[in-house]
């Protein structure tokens, strides 16, 4: 696999995040289904902002696991969340987590009206191999 990061600008880095991600010569695609705080029973998490952030990581984390992909394959991460200011003020583990997994990506944060039950924080990915 060939993969080629776009940025025609520099502000970008400090928001762990690309412009664009090109892919060649890949052999498959993983679409993960959003990653919330979810306990491995099924429970909804109702911690705070970077309790729930750090179990969904974790979640994203065990489905690529299994699948057979790595972290450093992610292309595209979207985050969902239910409050925006909060995610920010948590932003430091999120970035932490891109850098220490090499992942170069392209991300768009949404903030949402709500998430299933008590989640406040949902990650979307999609990689390739």
């Amino acid at each position: 696999m060939e993969k080629r990061i776009i940025n025609p600008w520099q502000w970008q880095d400090e928001r762990s995040y690309n412009q664009g991600v090109e892919v060649k010569h890949f052999e498959s695609t993983l679409y993960c289904a959003g990653q919330a705080a979810v306990h491995p029973d099924g429970t909804s998490s109702d911690a705070d902002m970077r309790t729930q952030l750090l179990l969904a990581m974790h979640n994203l984390e065990q489905v690529v696991g299994q699948a057979g992909y790595e972290l450093k394959n992610i292309v595209r991460l979207n985050v969902y969340t239910t409050n925006h200011p909060e995610f920010f003020s948590v932003f430091d583990t999120f970035t932490e987590w891109i850098a220490k997994n090499e992942i170069k990506q392209v991300s768009t944060v949404f903030e949402v009206k709500t998430l299933f039950e008590t989640l406040s924080v949902e990650l979307e990915a999609t990689l390739v191999k």
